[in-house]
C-alpha cells in the first residue's frame, strides 16, 4: 500500500527560499490533491529586547499594542507574498490556490510549533526551505534540523536556489 499525502504543512520563515519551498508544496498538492496549511512562527522576543521594550515603552497598553502590530505586520507581509506567488499561476494551475485551507501566524519556538501544529492538523508531510549558503548560515538552519530530528512524519527540506 502506498502512503497517501492528504495534508501538507508548509512552514515559512519568510526568507528568500520560501518561494522555492512553496513551489514544491504547490506541486505536491496539485499531484496528490492534498490540502495546504501555511504556517509562520514569530520567534519569541529575547529577554534583552523585552527589557529594552519595557524601559522605553512604559505604558503596558502601548506595549501590548506594539506586540499586536508586530503580528499584523507579519500577517500583512505573508499575505502580500502569498498573493504575489499565486498570481503567477494561470488557467488550470490557478486552482492550486484553492488547496490552501489555512494560513496561520503565531508566536513560539518555531520547531516546537511546527511539530505540534502538524500533529494537531493531522498532516502527512512538512515542507520547509533550507537557508542559503553563507558564513552566517548553516545549510539547513537550526529550525529545519530540529524539525528533522523530531518529526514523526516525512519532512521535505527544499534546498536554497538562486532561481526563486
Amino acid at each position: 500500500m502506498k502512503p497517501m499525502v492528504t495534508s501538507i504543512l508548509f512552514a515559512t520563515a519568510l526568507t528568500r527560499n520560501s518561494t522555492q519551498a512553496l513551489k514544491y508544496t504547490a506541486s505536491l498538492a496539485q499531484a496528490t490533491g492534498a490540502e495546504i496549511h501555511v504556517l509562520h512562527v514569530n520567534e519569541p522576543i529575547s529577554d534583552d529586547a523585552r527589557i529594552t521594550f519595557e524601559m522605553f515603552i512604559l505604558n503596558e497598553e502601548t506595549r501590548k499594542t506594539a506586540e499586536r502590530r508586530r503580528h499584523e505586520m507579519v500577517r500583512q507581509l505573508l499575505a502580500e507574498r502569498q498573493a504575489r506567488f499565486w498570481a503567477q499561476f494561470e488557467g488550470e494551475d490557478a486552482g492550486i490556490r484553492d488547496l490552501v485551507t489555512s494560513v496561520e501566524v503565531t508566536d513560539g519556538h518555531p520547531a516546537e510549533v511546527i511539530l505540534r501544529r502538524s500533529e494537531q492538523m493531522g498532516c502527512d508531510l512538512i515542507v520547509l526551505g533550507a537557508h542559503d549558503h553563507g558564513i552566517s548560515h548553516t545549510f539547513l538552519g537550526t529550525v529545519a534540523k530540529r524539525v528533522l530530528r523530531r518529526s514523526r512524519i516525512p519532512t521535505l527540506i527544499v534546498p536554497y536556489s538562486e532561481q526563486t
